[in-house]
């Protein structure tokens, strides 16, 4: 086996000095010099069920890389628990998360010189803050998901963490009592994983094993089943064949990984957090996308998946009727996917899907025929306009009415918006807008899982939009519109909405209009003055000073 030049470096220094020591005290001996150095990045953590069961993984994965004659170093990075967040201030950390991850994992391996890097994570962030270090550093490297939580049950029904937001609205609209939002609670999430829709984390472990940064079926995989583990060995021997051919991140993360990636997502109706978290990586590893090119995939590619959080299955569904794969394929069949994509396999999609069949399995029905799609056209749908020069994403799976006008109801936090909702009032017809809760205004960009999950709860998904600077969960559904750019803390015209204008949100012109005259607004934008920073010191602070627009993906390090 030939060494990297990058942990060569290494071995050639400490010959020369007593650092050679340290690497010894950590289980190398004199035949370990010359085999690879990679990083294990752990995410492991008690904090949330998502990233409980990594640890196991990742002895699994060190055991796999020693067998393929490399020499592990494991190292541990954060996450935070969005679940157990959301709704509270803590939320403002969570995109924080993403590029503290990402940091973490190129400091550790650039500062040790690791010729490639193994990283495992679970919650929402994990999956594209590692993709974004893997981007940064283009040195070898897999990611390895921690898998999906398997669906809780109660009378009959399948629940997830969303079912217990959706509760709260039900029983402040009265529909439930507190005997049954207790059992709903104590349900809904049985054991280790991520939330088990088709919801952020779901979403962009899918979008990682569509790019070929994770091995095949992996990303639908439950995380207390053994196949899980499995897969994270053979994914510790792929990872060392790929450093032996120097397969990098830069011949995966192309523009047809990016375009492919989008497709599968419209087809399985994955989190609108996708738009976001695509857009960073794809900057960091210099490709050129944009926000428009989702609306240009979304026309194409039909939506055949019929999972949470609009839908009735979960991943663990997908995943028996044949996973991440299966969709590919059919889009493949349909020139829709690029099967010439490389994987950190060394295999194209199109030969690692040669076996998988061009139409979905009998007998069940979570993934649809093509000729019988759930909808015609993707989901996540890119709106422009007045309110949002720069563009906002909608998610319309599930939207009964797809043009909707109203009276604006403004709120300056998300708190005081689910606070009116669960006092009763909000009624049919509102456009609720929740502003300075962008990237740089929260700052952090938090989702709304609360208040959208109020709503549906209240029986007003119909009937009620939502517009913010903010973001949604990825089990969020209903009239919905986020990612408002330019935000309202930098003066874009969200900022200049008043109680009782009107907004027009149409998701087939794909607009949204506030219905105010040039002249107004510019009176409004001349009598508006920047809010002061709502941190002056710590993290968020300098995260505010720092983040892009969500429309170039809430990035931290532009030039």
């Amino acid at each position: 086996m030939q060494v990297n030049k990058r942990s060569q470096a290494i071995v050639e220094g400490v010959q020369r000095s007593p650092n050679r020591a340290m690497l010894r005290a950590v289980g190398f001996g004199d035949e370990d010099f010359s085999k690879p150095i990679v990083g294990v990045a752990s995410g492991y953590s008690t904090i949330t069920p998502c990233n409980m069961g990594i640890n196991d993984l990742a002895l699994r994965a060190i055991a796999g890389l020693k067998q393929a004659e490399a020499m592990p170093q494991m190292f541990g990075t954060i996450t935070v628990s969005d679940g157990i967040s959301m709704g509270t201030e803590g939320m403002k950390y969570s995109l924080v998360s993403r590029e503290v991850i990402a940091d973490s994992i190129e400091v550790a391996c650039n500062a040790q010189s690791m010729d490639g890097v193994l990283a495992i994570g679970g919650c929402d962030k994990n999956m594209p803050g590692a993709a974004i270090a893997i981007a940064r550093m283009n040195i070898p490297a897999i990611f390895v998901y921690g898998g999906t939580i398997k669906p809780g049950h109660y009378n009959g029904r399948d629940l997830t963490v969303v079912s217990a937001f959706e509760a709260v609205g039900q029983y402040s609209a009265g529909k439930i009592d507190e005997e049954e939002l207790k059992n709903i609670e104590r349900n809904a999430c049985p054991g280790a994983g991520s939330c088990g829709g088709m919801y952020t984390a779901n979403t962009m472990s899918s979008a990682l094993e569509v790019m070929g940064l994770s091995l095949p079926y992996s990303s639908t995989m439950a995380a207390e089943d053994a196949e899980k583990a499995d897969s994270a060995e053979e994914s510790a021997r792929v990872l060392v064949a790929a450093i032996n051919n120097q397969i990098l991140p830069s011949q995966l993360l192309t523009r047809k990984a990016f375009e492919n990636a989008i497709s599968v997502i419209m087809a399985i109706g994955g989190s609108t957090n996708a738009v976001l978290h695509l857009l960073a990586i794809a900057r960091t590893i210099g490709v050129d996308l944009t926000i428009d090119d989702f609306e240009t995939i979304r026309q194409r590619v039909p939506v055949l998946c019929d999972l949470k959080p609009s839908g009735r299955y979960v991943a663990t569904d997908l995943h028996k009727a044949g996973g991440i794969p299966q969709v590919m394929k059919m889009l493949l069949a349909h020139n829709l996917l690029h099967g010439d994509a490389l994987s950190i396999t060394g295999k194209t999609l199109a030969e690692l899907l040669a076996e998988v069949p061009e139409t979905p399995p009998e007998g069940q029905d979570v993934i649809r025929p093509w000729e019988n799609p759930l909808y015609k056209r993707g989901h996540l749908a890119i709106l422009k306009g007045n309110l949002a020069t720069e563009g906002a994403v909608a998610k319309i799976s599930g939207v009964k009415t797809p043009k909707m006008s109203g009276p604006a109801r403004v709120f300056e936090s998300e708190e005081e918006c689910l606070a009116a909702i669960l006092a009763g009032k909000i009624h049919a017809g509102d456009i609720i807008v929740v502003r300075y809760e962008g990237p740089k205004g929260g700052p952090g960009m938090r989702e709304m899982l609360a208040p959208t999950s109020a709503i549906i709860g209240a029986g007003l998904g119909d009937s009620v939009g939502l517009i913010t600077d903010g973001r949604f969960s990825g089990g969020t559904y209903g009239f919905v519109v986020g990612h408002v750019a330019p935000e309202a803390a930098v003066g874009g015209t969200i900022a200049f909405v008043e109680e009782g204008d009107e907004i027009i949100i149409d998701a087939e012109t794909r607009s949204i209009q506030l219905n105010v005259s040039d002249e107004e607004l510019q009176q409004r934008r001349d009598r508006w003055q920047p809010p002061q920073p709502r941190y002056t010191s710590g993290v968020l602070a300098k995260y505010a000073k720092l983040v892009s627009s969500s429309s170039l993906g809430a990035v931290t390090d532009m030039s």
